[in-house]
Parts: structure tokens; sequence; C-alpha cells
């Protein structure tokens, strides 16, 4: 796969995304390594990010590369006017892969069309986030023993939530039925129920979900994104409108996970955390495996002959 980029999670063939997941196990067991010595890795965040930068980074830091990059735009030139064609053209000549975030819809795929170098997509707007939806199948594949045939059950932002938009299509190949809880507002897209729609697969759409909790085998909570909405009224309508209590997961099954790609602001509360259910602070650590294996991937490192 080298010099491919990973722009959607339908860049990777289910066969791929699973030779992804099974070397992520392999870094889970032995995680640091001189895999990347003498590589240097470009991080662009357009837009403010913790997890997946900071996992990004100790993914190349524990595999002996060289992160170079911003994590604050204002130190770039884009201050000065530089577009995001001139940004990447130069950065390629700085480093062997970019991992980049931007706030805006394609400017992945616009970035990996203009780079000698791959591109890995850290989030484009409300868009896709591949790399956390790897991390979220590793999760899931884990704590479940299996991706086939689960009922999905995801909250909260379905309308903004790239995080969403990305599992949802990658669960897809895995026979998944989709439970949506949201408020109207929020809703899961019609580009996204659509894509179901054709390959035939069940997904019920809820405004609550405290009666079918017991259902769940994984309960993919998210926030209600402030910086997507531009109507701070409508934000105050919807932000606390899913909160998820301890005292709600009585009735659910053992194997049930509660995931959130983080962070979370009222939407998980803090007596969930004692749970053995919630899964969603092992769910962030699980980064750094699966972005190691998507680097190395990307990259073309053969991790058997290290």
């Amino acid at each position: 796969m080298k010099n491919r980029s990973l722009v959607s999670i339908d860049d990777f063939s289910s066969e791929e995304i699973t030779e992804v997941l099974d070397m992520a196990a392999d870094f889970e067991k032995k995680p640091v390594r001189k895999l990347l010595e003498g590589k240097v890795i470009a991080t662009l965040f357009f837009e403010p990010s913790t997890r997946t930068r900071l996992s990004f980074e100790s993914a190349i830091n524990r595999l002996g590369g060289k992160v170079v990059g911003f994590s604050d735009v204002s130190s770039s030139s884009v201050t000065k006017g530089e577009t995001l064609h001139d940004t990447i053209r130069m950065v390629c000549s700085y480093s062997d892969l970019i991992v980049m975030r931007h706030p805006i819809e394609g400017s992945a795929r616009y970035a990996s069309e203009i780079a000698s170098v791959p591109v890995v997509n850290a989030g484009d707007g409300a868009n896709q986030h591949p790399t956390q939806t790897m991390l979220d199948l590793y999760s899931i594949r884990k704590t479940q023993g299996k991706l086939e045939n689960l009922n999905i059950f995801m909250v909260g932002d379905l309308k903004y939530g790239r995080t969403v938009h990305s599992l949802m299509m990658a669960m897809s190949r895995w026979n998944a039925t989709f439970n949506f809880i949201s408020p109207e507002e929020l809703r899961m897209p019609e580009e996204f129920k659509l894509y179901l729609d054709n390959l035939g697969l069940k997904y019920y759409e809820h405004t609550d979900f405290t009666d079918i909790i017991s259902r769940a085998d994984i309960i993919y909570m998210t926030r209600v994104q402030k910086e997507r909405f531009s109507d701070p009224i409508e934000y105050e309508k919807v932000k606390n409108v899913y909160v998820l209590k301890n005292s709600m997961l009585a009735n659910t099954k053992p194997n049930m996970r509660i995931l959130h790609p983080l962070p979370r602001v009222n939407e998980i509360n803090t007596d969930v955390d004692a749970n053995p259910k919630a899964y969603y602070f092992e769910q962030a650590l699980n980064g750094v495996f699966t972005r190691q294996a998507i680097l190395c991937t990307l990259l073309g490192i053969n991790i058997r002959e290290d």
C-alpha cells in the first residue's frame, strides 16, 4: 500500500482494514520499535486537537520517527495568506507522510491529490475521521471478539459527527444493525441513510433510548459540537439532550461497551467511569496502536521483519 493515502475509510478494503487491526494488536504487545527511524512525519492541524494529535505523535515517537508541523494555525504561513495548495506542496519537501486536520470538508482529498507523499485525514470538517474509525473498529473487535452482526447504538450529534459517519460506513461491511438516537435537529444525514438502504441494512431512528438500551452491543456516545453551530441558541437547545448515567446500565448486555471519541462534555456522567462497561479511555489508548499500524501500512513498512 506504499504511497496510498487514507482520506476515507472506503480507501481501504475490508481485508486491508483487518490487516491494520491485526497489526495494531502486534503493536499493543510491543509498541516501542525503530520502524520509523529516519522518517519525518508532518502533522498539520488547522483545527484544535488533543487526542488525535498526541496519539499520532506518541505513535511516531515510539516508532523512532520525527515530527514536524503545527498545532495552531496562527503559527503557520496561512495567516500570511498561503493557500492550502502551496502549504501541502511545501510540506511534501520536508516529510515522508502528512497527517492533516482541517475544518473544510473535502480538504483532505484535495491535499492527497496534490501531495507527493501519503496523506492521512485526521478529520475534515463534518465529513470523515478514518483513523478514529480504525481505532473504534479495533476497540469493538477487542471487546466483542468480532465485528460481525452487532447492534450499534449511535447517540447524540449524528448530523455533524464525522466519527459516526465514518464508523457507520465501516461497520456496514460487517452486517451491523444501527440505532440512531438524536434530536430532530441532529439526525443522521439522508445520504448516509441512503447508503445503508442501498446495502439493504437495517437502521432505526429514535429520539430516546432508555427503553431499548438493553439491545445494544455498542453504545457510541458523541458530544454536541458547539463549533459546528452558527446559531448559539440552536446549540443551547440540544447540548444536554442525552446524558448517559450509571443507573441506566443495569439491564444492559454483559458484553455491551460504551465508546466515545472524546472529548466529552456532559453526555456521559462521571459515575459511569467506574463501570466495567465504560471503555472510552481504553479506546483512546488504542489510538496509539492503530495509528502506528496505519503509518507503517501507508509507508510500506513490513513489521514482521522487525
